[in-house]
């Protein structure tokens, strides 16, 4: 749905716009697009004259996407979209300790310790259902940028390249934003604008958490001799390194992150001799093509929300990217906050229904920033980092650490602490799949709130249609109902409540009132919300 004239009105020869979102990498996209889904006039400043870079394809622009990214391109309809997965289906095969040629699929990692698809039990994840989508796949930061583009160009959103934000002001009812010597008007702000954001600066936000120990290098560089290094993840006494084609590095020195945070330019010299001290070789590189450098700093915003301005993403917090969660983060970020804020903005949000983005997100963040913290310690030269990944490492091949690990870099046990006493509250919805082959997944294309009706209940069919468009209610019969009778499900694809015998109708009420409201419709046929009661 584009946006509609009325979104907007004309202030010095610009409109004023529902949001400004700074940033036009993945997440403040894909934000965009859920903000545009629900008629929100949006427009997206992007620094970038060129959105293209070598850094956003493979190799280095490779990322891991978790179940709950995968999950949300899916009920957004944007799954089919990616193709990188569709070529590399097995990209770490490896061959299992006595049995010959056979190959073992690599599924992750931790800290570099791998754990394979032969030793996960899915079975433990007991809603995890036969119809589920992919736990993870490979995409690149190019075809999601490519993906989400589209998306939000077809909605109606405003993209702009070649403008940075440079500053803002903010009043009671809107933000005002610089860019050079151009001002733009939206009554929100949101600043994904990564690591080094200009919104979180200007807006005062306090960043606290830890300093570096390593600069980080992903160079493509041309050797003399690549035979002396070996391929894949090698960790070594004095650091780390991964070759995963000929040429194409990544490489840890411990070093507290003093050349990163130095502002030296980055030489094919000073590459070399970096790499040798960590491979411990002689390895001599002829030329330097592409590199860039980073560190495992490890921070986070203390608030995601001062007035009118949020952040989402690496604006909100940043860590090595050890095991590749940042992406799969953000995103979750866009997710979360999209229908919240867009809520607000059309005046359907129930009392601090926005200011649940930072209790909902700031602890999954908080965990994901201790996951990077743990593996860096294991990743430490030295012998007591040595010892703990020999005991990592005996763990993380049992069938139970295995499916442990898997469950967390894959995002299986994500889930939001809602009130509510159905262990399902909280987590993803199922991909139910009906007896007509269509899921839920499908039927949450829209963006729209569900209730989900498992046995043809009447009278919570009358309960849902007080909502308008707000809640669509769905009735049939499930393949694999899990002893579910009912669920209400948010537009993010949360489970708020559910019910496995005959719905109470209390608790019900209860949970839709923390994320909805009702609509009544007078006789004038003009439209009020109103806190609906039962």
């Amino acid at each position: 749905m584009k946006a509609t004239p009325e979104n907007t009105k004309p202030t010095q020869n610009h409109p004023i716009y529902d949001v400004i979102i700074s940033g036009a990498g993945p997440v403040g996209l894909f934000l965009a697009c859920e903000l545009a889904l629900a008629n929100c006039s949006v427009l997206v400043l992007e620094k970038a004259e060129n959105p293209q870079s070598p850094l956003k394809h493979p190799p280095f622009g490779i990322r891991g996407l978790s179940s709950p990214t995968i999950e949300t391109l899916y009920r957004r309809g944007l799954l089919d979209e990616l193709e990188l997965h569709k070529r590399l289906k097995n990209p770490h095969l490896t061959t299992a300790a006595g049995q010959g040629p056979k190959p073992r699929r690599q599924a992750g990692h931790f800290a570099g310790i791998p754990f394979y698809d032969d030793r996960i039990d899915a079975t433990q994840w007991q809603y995890r259902l036969p119809g589920a989508t992919a736990p993870s796949l490979l995409s690149e930061i190019g075809e999601l940028e490519a993906i989400f583009t589209r998306r939000a160009t077809a909605l109606g959103v405003d993209i702009r390249h070649g403008l940075a934000v440079t500053d803002f002001q903010q009043t009671a009812d809107e933000v005002t934003v610089q860019s050079g010597e151009q001002s733009f008007t939206a009554k929100w702000l949101v600043g994904c604008d990564g690591s080094r954001s200009v919104v979180r600066k200007t807006g005062g936000f306090e960043f606290a958490g830890t300093e570096p120990e390593f600069t980080g290098y992903s160079v493509l560089v041309d050797m003399a001799d690549p035979e002396k290094l070996s391929p894949g993840r090698n960790i070594t006494s004095t650091g780390m390194y991964v070759q995963s084609q000929p040429g194409y590095l990544a490489i840890q020195d411990f070093d507290a992150g003093a050349f990163h945070q130095s502002g030296q330019p980055l030489t094919a010299e000073h590459v070399q001799q970096v790499l040798r001290y960590v491979s411990n070789t002689d390895v001599t590189i002829t030329a330097l093509h592409i590199g860039t450098t980073w560190t495992d700093r490890a921070r986070q915003a203390t608030a995601y929300r001062n007035g009118r301005v949020l952040l989402a993403g690496d604006a909100a917090h940043i860590h090595s990217p050890l095991g590749g969660q940042g992406l799969n983060l953000g995103l979750g970020d866009a997710m979360n906050l999209g229908w919240k804020l867009a809520a607000t903005i059309k005046e359907t949000a129930p009392e601090d229904l926005l200011n649940s983005y930072y209790t909902e997100r700031s602890p999954i963040g908080a965990q994901v920033l201790d996951w990077s913290r743990a593996q860096v310690s294991l990743m430490r030269p030295g012998p007591s980092a040595r010892a703990m990944r020999a005991i990592v490492g005996d763990l993380i091949d049992t069938r139970d650490g295995a499916t442990y690990f898997a469950g967390r870099v894959w995002g299986i046990y994500t889930q939001y602490h809602l009130d509510g006493d159905h262990p399902l509250t909280g987590h993803s919805v199922p991909n139910f799949e009906f007896e007509n082959s269509t899921t839920i997944g499908d039927a949450m294309h829209s963006g729209q709130g569900i209730l989900l009706d498992f046995n043809g209940n009447a009278s919570l069919k009358t309960w849902a249609d007080e909502y308008g468009d707000q809640i669509r209610y769905i009735s049939g019969n499930a393949k694999a109902p899990l002893g579910i009778s009912a669920v209400l499900i948010r537009p993010d694809g949360i489970i708020a409540w559910a019910a496995d015998d005959q719905p109470d109708c209390n608790e019900l009420q209860k949970a839709a009132n923390r994320w909805f409201v009702g609509n009544a419709v007078n006789s004038d046929s003009t439209e009020k919300v109103v806190q609906k009661t039962m």
